[in-house]
């Protein structure tokens, strides 16, 4: 199982500097990939601008929106940002996309919040067909840069119901967890590879998962505050049960490698560089040698 890192894109108070340096020493240390997380109605830095930024000072990491609450972007914009990622980056990008379960996202954008399925399974098609080369809904000229693979921008899919897994299989090269436990990561691991089987799909689903953590002095404390802000009520449940030492950080690992994940990303809840050194250094053997 590959292991990467979160980039602090949603952490209060962090500069633009830092995500730039972050980027740069995550590489360094042998991280498979660094990942956002995202919504609209909190001050972050928007995914796909944070993980181009990104892009510019990396050669080899993978870059990836894990995931992106696809509905509240235009769709035009989102087709076209994603595929100048996926170029700028030489193909390290995935865009990450899910429906969201925040309808104040969704009233800020002026978007409709029922029928959101449906509205991502349009903006998908719109997306690929733009990646296609074809000219969408009036377009006298192609929208976007061609995607580095010559056909489409790769796509993950979220989301915790039959409906995401159906997603994932017909439109994605896998399907992310999110933050759920490993024994329900496990269940529905096994339902997006059944999905995929049902649609004929070769091969297997890439399948992601996640898990904040925070080491140090002092750590528990600060994501308590951070998820708790971000989260609310539940985040503050988060916090007390998230890795916070070496010892659960490796456990933590082990319980998703088991569960059947083949990428596991560790989120930070600080922006704070030694979290990233504190992290490889827990991890040790477990992150490949650079």
């Amino acid at each position: 199982m590959q292991i990467g890192v979160g980039l602090p894109n949603t952490v209060p108070g962090t500069d633009g500097s830092q995500l730039v340096e972050w980027a740069r020493h995550a590489e360094e240390l042998g991280f498979s990939t660094l990942a956002t997380i995202g919504r609209l109605v909190f001050p972050t830095y928007e995914e796909l601008q944070a993980l181009t930024a990104a892009a510019a000072v990396t050669e080899r990491i993978g870059l990836f929106s894990n995931v992106s609450i696809g509905p509240v972007y235009d769709k035009a914009y989102l087709a076209k940002t994603a595929a100048g990622l996926d170029q700028i980056s030489g193909g390290r990008f995935v865009l990450g996309l899910a429906t969201g379960w925040r309808d104040e996202d969704y009233r800020v954008a002026g978007k409709e919040y029922a029928g959101r399925g449906k509205q991502l399974d349009e903006m998908i098609e719109y997306m690929q067909a733009a990646w296609r080369g074809e000219l969408v809904e009036g377009a006298t000229k192609g929208l976007t840069p061609t995607p580095t693979n010559g056909e489409s921008v790769p796509l993950a899919i979220g989301g915790h119901n039959p409906a995401a897994f159906a997603r994932a299989a017909k439109y994605g090269i896998g399907w992310s967890a999110g933050g759920a436990a490993p024994d329900d990561v496990k269940a529905m691991n096994g339902a997006a590879r059944e999905a995929w089987t049902t649609a004929g799909r070769d091969g297997q689903p890439q399948l992601w998962s996640l898990m904040y953590y925070t080491l140090g002095e002092g750590g528990r404390e600060t994501a308590t505050e951070y998820l708790g802000d971000y989260y609310g009520e539940m985040g503050l449940g988060m916090a007390q049960q998230i890795p916070a030492d070496a010892d659960q950080i490796r456990g933590t690992v082990a319980a998703y490698e088991a569960v059947g994940s083949d990428e596991f990303i560790l989120d930070p809840v600080s922006s704070d560089l030694r979290q990233l050194d504190l992290l490889a250094e827990a991890l040790g053997d477990l992150l490949p040698s650079t």
